[in-house]
């Protein structure tokens, strides 16, 4: 892709998610000059801004952890390390799952670093209020942050921002939610303190609460087997999942609503567990977020859509950029999960094309919004995966810069080995 006007930036990333941390860092490991877009005042997606502390997609399911991220996803882990921290694999009781619980305040800090390391320009407080394009190519974009509005320009960009802000405000047509436009349902994760540091979680006394408790209660838990309930690493605290709710829109009456509603469960079910539940007793809730956890929302149109069958296979492909190895899962119905297992060797390939914007030539996807359809989507959605695929978009955003024609699935795949991907 020829250069068109002076540029400020190789590649500008919107969003600093997984994904988007994952396309920053990537693409300046492969030589870019990067601006990061971050609408918080702190980088981590979901992990950070609603409190879900583990990373999915890390590992493959089964009796032990095989890894299928590397790269930008295993330095972040390795940062957290240098602090002291674990980020080691959990395997959950209720699903057997592998994920790596998290701490948000490290998290914050070591992308902080890591970022810096790597000389990327990031603007906290920021979002991407405009875009201006000619036919297939973008050309910069309109940064409204707290000192006003600014543009930048940049020869290739990757949408990292979960809701496909970039994409939607580049023209390329999305649908919302699935094929009948139906959300999967979001989720307030809890973080409790004062949990007696003498006992463990009594599942079972768990179980039988919520049994009595639905029984009568204003807001009866689905979940029914306690959900996801963990002791974190470092402070010892409980990181609980179980406030769920149905999203019937992307309006912003209905998330008023999810929010303030799911607020009022939590403090139910504290109630709930401090009478009910042993070692509870002088238990608090410590943290939720600074907004709820969004599973769902924008999918832009992609050059290919990865299917179903491509996850429940495990499908290897030669164009293949990043390993999917989280089960498929799905939040139809508010508090209960369907998982459906990764066939194959355990993991499937995203494919390139699933990366790159339909009709644009220098726009790429990472994270939420690459193509897939509502199934496959249940399994690509996840943090780890995220990381992989925003590290694939970058690199190709990275390649294809200043240049004619947008690098190839190859020399994206060597590149990313290179930087100690997975692929």
């Amino acid at each position: 892709m020829s250069k068109r006007v002076e540029a400020d930036y190789d590649v500008i990333v919107c969003g600093g998610g997984a994904a988007g941390v994952g396309a920053a860092v990537g693409a300046a490991k492969a030589g870019a000059k990067v601006c990061l877009v971050e609408k918080y005042a702190f980088l981590g997606g979901a992990a950070t801004n609603a409190q879900v502390l583990a990373y999915c997609g890390f590992y493959q399911q089964g009796e032990a952890p095989v890894q299928a991220v590397g790269g930008v996803g295993a330095e972040v882990v390795a940062e957290m390390q240098a602090f002291g921290f674990p980020a080691a694999p959990h395997r959950s009781e209720t699903t057997g799952n592998w994920i790596i619980p998290l701490d948000p305040e490290i998290l914050k800090h070591a992308l902080d670093r890591l970022v810096r390391r790597h000389g990327i320009a990031v603007k906290l407080h920021t979002r991407v209020a405009a875009v201006t394009r000619t036919a297939r190519l973008l050309e910069g974009v309109t940064l409204a942050g707290m000192g006003g509005r600014t543009r930048a320009a940049a020869e290739a960009f990757v949408d990292a921002s979960g809701d496909a802000n970039l994409a939607m405000l580049a023209g390329v047509d999305f649908r919302v939610g699935d094929y009948e436009n139906r959300l999967q349902a979001v989720t307030l994760p809890m973080r409790i303190g004062g949990f007696d540091p003498g006992r463990s979680i009594d599942r079972k006394a768990l179980t039988d609460a919520i049994v009595a408790y639905n029984r009568s209660g204003r807001y009866p838990i689905a979940r029914t087997d306690g959900g996801i309930i963990v002791r974190l690493p470092g402070s010892r605290d409980v990181w609980w999942m179980i406030v769920d709710l149905a999203m019937p829109d992307l309006s912003s009456e209905s998330f008023t609503a999810a929010e303030m509603t799911a607020r009022d469960m939590a403090f139910e079910y504290m109630t709930l567990l401090r009478d009910t539940v042993p070692g509870f007793e002088r238990a608090f809730l410590a943290a939720t977020g600074p907004q709820i956890g969004i599973r769902e929302s924008r999918h832009p149109r992609s050059r290919y859509e990865m299917q179903a069958e491509d996850v429940l296979s495990g499908r290897l492909r030669e164009d293949g950029i990043a390993r999917a190895a989280w089960p498929i899962e799905l939040h139809g119905e508010a508090g209960k999960p369907v998982y459906r297992p990764v066939g194959g060797a355990g993991y499937c390939h995203v494919p390139y094309d699933s990366i790159r914007a339909f009709g644009l030539d220098n726009l790429w996807y990472g994270g939420r919004v690459i193509g897939a359809d509502p199934d496959a989507y249940g399994s690509i959605r996840v943090m780890g995966t995220a990381f992989a695929t925003g590290e694939a978009a970058g690199v190709a955003a990275a390649l294809s810069a200043g240049r004619e024609r947008p690098a190839d699935p190859a020399a994206v795949r060597a590149q990313l080995s290179r930087q100690g991907a997975l692929v």
